[in-house]
């Protein structure tokens, strides 16, 4: 191995720490949980500043990076709703929405021949809102007793963001298909 496959080494380890984090949350090791989740995101820091950094950017680290995230992100939303910290109906939400993301990028690649993701502003801020929302409910859950509102509201950032997200690639992957296509 070279130094150039460094960061996808470390993607991958981010990745394989999906199953301990999983198991922690299983058993209750919720400052374990954060802990590793500390350690995963440290990791993502890390080999996205190396690759910056050393000009480390490969094909496979392209695909390696995003999919290490989500799933990091799916399992760890999968489990919290599982062992009751946060609602069911919000994972299945932002399940939902990841698979409608992918389906349509498919869908996008396939009318197109081809496909930029491009993430959105939206889309990023969901992202921070449903990590802030797991990584506070394990604090609730395990910590120190944070107040219901805020755990409350943050449910709804969460719930908004998502749907606005979602509906924002839908929206914009839809219309630039059309201008494509659209005769002249």
């Amino acid at each position: 191995m070279n130094l150039r496959q460094l960061p996808n080494l470390i993607t991958i380890l981010r990745l394989l720490l999906t199953l301990p984090i999983i198991w922690a949350l299983l058993g209750g090791a919720y400052a374990w949980v954060l802990v590793l989740l500390l350690l995963a995101g440290l990791s993502d820091g890390l080999d996205g500043w190396l690759v910056r950094r050393y000009g480390w950017h490969t094909r496979l680290g392209g695909y390696l990076d995003p999919l290490a995230d989500k799933v990091l992100l799916m399992g760890t939303y999968f489990t919290v709703a599982w062992v009751g910290l946060i609602p069911l109906w919000l994972m299945v939400l932002v399940v939902a929405r990841d698979l409608i993301i992918m389906l349509g990028a498919l869908a996008y690649r396939a009318v197109t021949r081809s496909l930029e993701m491009q993430p959105l502003l939206i889309s990023k801020l969901n992202t921070f809102f449903q990590i802030v929302l797991v990584l506070s409910v394990l604090v609730d859950a395990g910590l120190v007793s944070l107040p219901r509102l805020y755990l409350d509201i943050l449910i709804g950032i969460v719930l908004v963001t998502t749907v606005a997200s979602g509906l924002g690639y839908v929206v914009g992957w839809t219309r630039r298909a059309l201008c494509r296509h659209t005769p002249a």
